[in-house]
């Protein structure tokens, strides 16, 4: 059995890799097994998370992760900590653990970024986004990695001077990137607005979209929590990555303008069941909802990378000390 570090992985990972993993599993609009179990400590906005996936060919895929927003408020602690746990489909054996925030956080990046390739336009200059904590650095990268025609970054935060050091971090690996005090502003000048926050109350506004714009909807994963208003819905063509853990169970597409809307998900797309973006002037909007079933597909991708690999080879896996498959 491997223990894989996904932070060491995420170093030196292209996210194209993960990127074409994803489709390539889409593309059979096989989902297989999926269950989740959400727990909500009431009177805080803390909550526990486990995911479980089963398809066979790719195996079983069990994530345990506790979600703390108020962390990002210090910046001492991630606000996202998870550990997955990845067994042989055929066998039940276990096959590696997979510590590190950057697995959720590239796994939810390569969701939207798949998304991204199949409905943003493809000369996309400009890139909008709304809220600055942890995810939103990786998110960054998977999206210029699917849109190399990305020149500038616009970063908005409710909190200002994050809003300035994701830009600041930005420029430093290469970007053309810039914080924005208005929200308003930063979205009427991009062809993709991703919102990366725990609202409850919408920060994207439907009538500052620009024609052909391309929307991205992460940070929402229950019900209460909303991050675009009603006009957002209204002006565009609605997707989701799964059908099954969006409508009615994210805040954004939960509400009666969205339910019934949604024309369909990965799936659909990847297969070639739904068209995607159909003319220059369409908006599109992609509900990131993530699922064990993502969990799955990146933890056999970074499995499939590393079990070949010796402790000295494979970057970001070591070997348990229980040994190695």
């Amino acid at each position: 059995m491997r223990l894989i570090d996904a932070d060491a992985v995420a170093r030196t990972l292209d996210p194209l890799t993960l990127v074409e993993a994803l489709r390539s599993a889409h593309q059979t609009g096989e989902m297989g097994e999926v269950e989740r179990l959400l727990i909500e400590r009431q009177g805080t906005p803390n909550s526990a998370l486990v995911w479980a996936a089963w398809r066979p060919g790719l195996g079983v895929a069990v994530k345990t992760a506790t979600v703390f927003p108020e962390n990002s408020l210090s910046g001492s602690w991630p606000n996202i900590h998870s550990v997955v746990t990845l067994f042989d489909a055929a066998h039940g054996e276990p096959l590696a653990v997979i510590h590190g925030e950057s697995f959720t956080r590239m796994k939810t990046a390569g969701d939207s970024a798949l998304a991204c390739d199949l409905l943003a336009a493809r000369d996309a200059a400009t890139l909008a986004v709304l809220g600055a904590g942890g995810q939103a650095e990786t998110h960054v990268r998977f999206l210029s990695a699917v849109r190399p025609s990305l020149r500038r970054i616009v970063v908005w935060n409710r909190t200002p001077h994050k809003a300035e050091r994701l830009a600041a971090a930005l420029r430093d690996k290469g970007a053309d990137a810039e914080a924005s005090v208005s929200a308003e502003a930063a979205v009427r000048q991009a062809a993709i607005v991703t919102c990366l926050t725990a609202a409850t109350e919408p920060v994207l506004h439907g009538a500052w979209l620009r024609a052909g714009a391309h929307v991205d909807l992460v940070g929402g994963f229950t019900p209460r929590m909303r991050e675009s208003d009603d006009e957002v819905l209204r002006r565009a063509r609605l997707f989701a990555d799964t059908l099954r853990f969006t409508v009615e169970t994210c805040g954004d597409y939960a509400n009666p303008v969205a339910r019934g809307a949604v024309v369909g998900d990965l799936f659909d797309l990847c297969s070639g069941r739904v068209q995607g973006r159909r003319g220059p002037e369409e908006i599109t909007v992609f509900k990131n909802g993530g699922g064990g079933h993502l969990d799955l597909m990146i933890a056999r991708t970074m499995w499939d990378l590393c079990r070949d690999h010796d402790e000295t080879r494979c970057v970001g896996v070591e070997t348990s000390r229980f040994g190695s498959k």
